[in-house]
Parts: structure tokens; C-alpha cells; sequence
């Protein structure tokens, strides 16, 4: 809960942010490639969002407050701290390999993270908390959503999600996402590559995506 305002996390697709917001049960939605909306509409409004933005500014130059976004998300990490995000993607995958991909995941499901700890290269250590294979209920007509991406926890917030799509006999695509919440202040000017260093290498060396497709680096990096 944010100051008791309700939140649901869902699937990838925009008709689960429908089902919530024709049942009145939330008014905003967002997801991880910046398609922003509201209940307005009930699609993906970049005009609405681009409004939100210019009014903020209005705001605080009202106030007499620094208007610039880089001031004003500043301030907003010095408050409530910062999240850094990645997505890795390795596209035209083998379905071989993504298989062999996801059944190494599957494995550490099997195993369990809860009281394990991982350590990064630079010594830096990752108490895991839990992992599962995401599944959503949906709360408007109770339908069940499976196999939506292996998710592995740690203690300190750090999140790892691997999903793969199009499993066919070619042009499957493993997206790896890393993200974790930074309180100090004087950590949040520096780049999210430089940032999640640690983390990237122990999401990458639990899915053992180098050694099965042969690549040192993603397609691409967002």
C-alpha cells in the first residue's frame, strides 16, 4: 500500500489494467516500457501523461520552485529513495535454448532461495528471499493467468524477473529484468549500468544465458 491506495501488479497486457479499472478498482496504470494511462480512457495515453507532466511544472512554478524534471526527480529520490531498472534482451534465441534456459531456472524454483546467499564478483553479497514462477488471479472475473516469468527475491528489495516468448523453432526472445530500491542519496546520480553492475552479473550467471546461447551481451539494453 502507498498511503493506503491499493495497487495490483499484472501480467504483460493492457486488458488486465481493463478489468480493474471498468471495476472501479484502480484509476492509473503503468508499465514497464513507459505506456502510461488512466481510467479516463482506459488505453495508453501519451498526451495525458505528457498533461500530468506540464502540470506539475505549473505547480511549482507557482510555488517558485525549480521546474527543470532532472530537479524535480531529484528531490523526489532524496524523499523517497530511488528505484534502478534494467531489461537485458537476448533475441533470436533457439527454442533449445530457451529451454535449457528456463529448466536451469526452473531447477533453482526446485532448490529455493529463502536463506541462500549470492555473492557478485565484487563481493558483494544477495540474501535470497524467495522465487516463484508468476501466476495472476484476476480479482474482476477470477480467471488465472499462468507461467508469466520467473521471479527470484532478495532481502534488500533486488528483484530479478526472466520471461521468454516466442518459443519456436527460431526468433525466441529471453528478457531479464533487474531492479532494486537505493535510499542513499549520493548513490542516485549514477547510472543505472554502473548502479546494478553486481546485481546484472548474478541475474546473468543464475540463468547461465552466456554459457547456453554463446553471447557476451544482450541484443539489447534498456
Amino acid at each position: 500500500m502507498a498511503k493506503n491506495i491499493p495497487y495490483f501488479e499484472v501480467p504483460t497486457g493492457w486488458k488486465f489494467f481493463g478489468n480493474l479499472m471498468d471495476a472501479k478498482m484502480c484509476s492509473l496504470c503503468g508499465e514497464e516500457s513507459f505506456g502510461t494511462g488512466s481510467d479516463h480512457i482506459r488505453e495508453k495515453d501519451g498526451i495525458w501523461a505528457l498533461l500530468a507532466w506540464l502540470s506539475i511544472l505549473a505547480h511549482r512554478r507557482e510555488a517558485g520552485q525549480p521546474v527543470e524534471v532532472e530537479s524535480i526527480m531529484r528531490e523526489h529520490w532524496s524523499k523517497y529513495g530511488r528505484y534502478f531498472f534494467t531489461r537485458y534482451d537476448y533475441e533470436n534465441c533457439t527454442s533449445a535454448q530457451g529451454d535449457e534456459i528456463m529448466n536451469q531456472l526452473k531447477v533453482l524454483l526446485k532448490e529455493g532461495v529463502k536463506g541462500r546467499v549470492f555473492v557478485a564478483s565484487n563481493g558483494r553479497q544477495f540474501h535470497g528471499e524467495f522465487c516463484d514462477d508468476f501466476s495472476y488471479s484476476d480479482p474482476v472475473d477470477h480467471s488465472q493467468t499462468t507461467n508469466q516469468g520467473i521471479r527470484v527475491m532478495f532481502t534488500d528489495g533486488t528483484r530479478f524477473v526472466y520471461r521468454l516468448s516466442g518459443t519456436g523453432s527460431s526468433g525466441a526472445t529471453l528478457r531479464v529484468y533487474v531492479d532494486t530500491f537505493e535510499q542513499d542519496p549520493t548513490k542516485h546520480a549514477l547510472l543505472s549500468q554502473v548502479y546494478l553492475q553486481p546485481h546484472i552479473e548474478l541475474a546473468l550467471k543464475l540463468c547461465n544465458v552466456g554459457k547456453i546461447t554463446g553471447r557476451t551481451a544482450p541484443t539489447v539494453i534498456t
